[in-house]
């Protein structure tokens, strides 16, 4: 029988996740005549890991701007709590559900006397939990040893506060703000986690009695994150959302100006990612009997560092309704950005599409809100898996031909890269038949050309250093030709 050493490694990480789609409808009264703008943010409020499946619950913000029958604008604005499931099987309650909400699309339909939104909302799903590998690291076998790294999570999280404030021209009212996060650096130092990035802030405010002003605010903010587990060179990837958003404008009327203030309440999660160094066997045999090898095979999954690319694009932008040198622009709001890597024979680019609202004021008088799309393509230097974000702002239209629009924008790129560590350890040998014993004093043996030290010698049935002892002057790989001298000593 032989005798089998191991050891058991015990970490914690990802252990699975997917990905769903769930609807929410809001429904406002039938005052709202034409919708300008419309508008969604999802909030999570809990996350579930249970058996082959994962609950979750938020509410989504809706907010309109309109106008009414008389043709002024007005907004509205109404909560909807939501609850979904979606089926994982690697799910468990022991589990840690991470859940990133973000809201696909808004969509607004007309049915009899009221008016309906639909958000879309994505939800990406990431499972955290305890995993045990009891791996071979010796014993009665030959065995081939290499370090194998692996990587074990520590999820944390906080909080922080940014503002701003800034000076306009007199404004009658704010009708509508939106946020978005752009998270462009995650540094580990000791016992701390900092995350930093901007918040594109975008305001839609009346101006005067029917005319409509935007304006667009990149916010700084740094979190501080605190993670015993955290030190310098450690990798982290973070997700930081908008929790709350107080917006006050204060106008003075003599002077025609107006103060606009804005207070952002951030929530930051973050898992830190620590690497450890386990010595296994990797691959084993016996030098006289037959081994049948039962082997683990598995992954783990990490971040690394981020990088950055800002890029202007610029283009014949596509439209949701047509418009003519009648129209005059006005404002511009709910700037966003959709994108994914493509890898090509060109190279590596981000591909997608920059958005934003475009409110127009007709010849009639009537407000209307046109959809604008404006398609890009944009190099950047990656390699390997990456998850990319984009924050697209400083978004401009114009009509240099009488119904076709050209628009630029700015487009903030951040790469970071997904790591992979895969791995195949034995966890356990069992032995077999008695191999034939080769009594002959000088064995030749021709090997596979290509072949490395360590699979000579499992083919040989013999320990690495005999076989190099015996052919000091083989050199490996292996060359086409070469031969292998085995001695064996007799004894009298």
């Amino acid at each position: 029988m032989m005798n089998l050493e191991t050891e058991t490694f015990r970490g914690y990480g990802k252990v699975g996740g997917t990905s769903a789609q769930t609807a929410v409808e809001c429904r406002f009264g039938g005052e709202a005549e034409t919708v300008l703008a419309a508008h969604a943010n999802a909030v999570l409020l809990s996350a579930e890991a249970g058996s082959g499946e994962v609950k979750y619950a938020g509410r989504v913000h809706f907010l309109i701007v309109y106008e009414d029958a008389d043709k002024k604008i007005c907004r509205a604005e109404k909560g909807v709590e939501f609850s979904a499931k979606v089926q994982c099987d690697k799910s468990a309650p022991a589990h840690t559900a991470k859940v990133k909400l973000t809201t696909e699309n808004v969509s607004v339909r007309r049915e009899g006397a009221s008016v309906y939104l639909t958000a879309l909302l994505g939800a990406d799903v990431v499972l955290y939990g305890d995993s045990t590998l009891e791996y071979l690291t010796g014993g009665d076998l030959i065995c081939r040893r290499e370090t194998v790294p692996m990587l074990t999570a520590h999820l944390c999280g906080g909080t922080a506060e940014a503002d701003d404030e800034f000076e306009t021209d007199f404004i009658g009212d704010i009708l509508l703000h939106s946020e978005t996060v752009h998270l462009s650096g995650i540094a580990c130092e000791t016992g701390t986690v900092v995350a930093e990035g901007e918040i594109n802030l975008g305001v839609l405010a009346l101006k005067g009695e029917n005319a409509l002003v935007s304006f667009e605010r990149l916010v700084p903010f740094r979190i501080e994150i605190p993670c015993e587990q955290a030190s310098a060179g450690t990798d982290g990837e973070a997700r930081v959302t908008v929790t709350n958003v107080a917006i006050h404008a204060d106008a003075d009327e003599e002077q025609g100006k107006c103060r606009i203030s804005a207070e952002l309440t951030l929530a930051a999660e973050a898992c830190v990612y620590e690497e450890t160094s386990v010595d296994c066997v990797t691959d084993a045999f016996s030098a006289d009997h037959a081994v049948k090898l039962a082997f683990s095979e598995g992954e783990c999954g990490g971040a690394g560092e981020m990088s950055a690319v800002t890029e202007r694009v610029s283009g014949r932008a596509a439209l949701s309704s047509a418009v003519d040198f009648s129209d005059v622009f006005q404002a511009i709001a709910l700037q966003r950005a959709e994108a994914n890597l493509v890898r090509g024979e060109e190279g590596t680019r981000v591909e997608g599409v920059a958005m934003a609202t475009l409110l127009v004021l007709g010849a009639d008088g009537s407000h209307r809100g046109v959809e604008l799309s404006l398609p890009f393509s944009v190099s950047v230097p990656a390699e390997g898996e990456c998850a990319v974000s984009v924050l697209c702002c400083g978004v401009s239209a114009r009509q240099r031909q009488e119904g076709e629009v050209d628009a630029e924008a700015t487009l903030k790129i951040v790469l970071q890269p997904q790591k992979k560590i895969f791995f195949k350890v034995v966890v356990a040998a069992e032995e077999g038949d008695p191999l034939p014993v080769c009594d002959s004093a000088v064995s030749v043996y021709l090997p596979h050309a290509g072949d490395g030290l360590w699979e000579l010698s499992k083919s040989l049935k013999k320990p690495p250093e005999e076989v190099s002892a015996n052919n000091p002057d083989i050199e490996f790989p292996i060359k086409e030709g070469q031969r292998v001298v085995i001695y064996r000593k007799k004894s009298l």
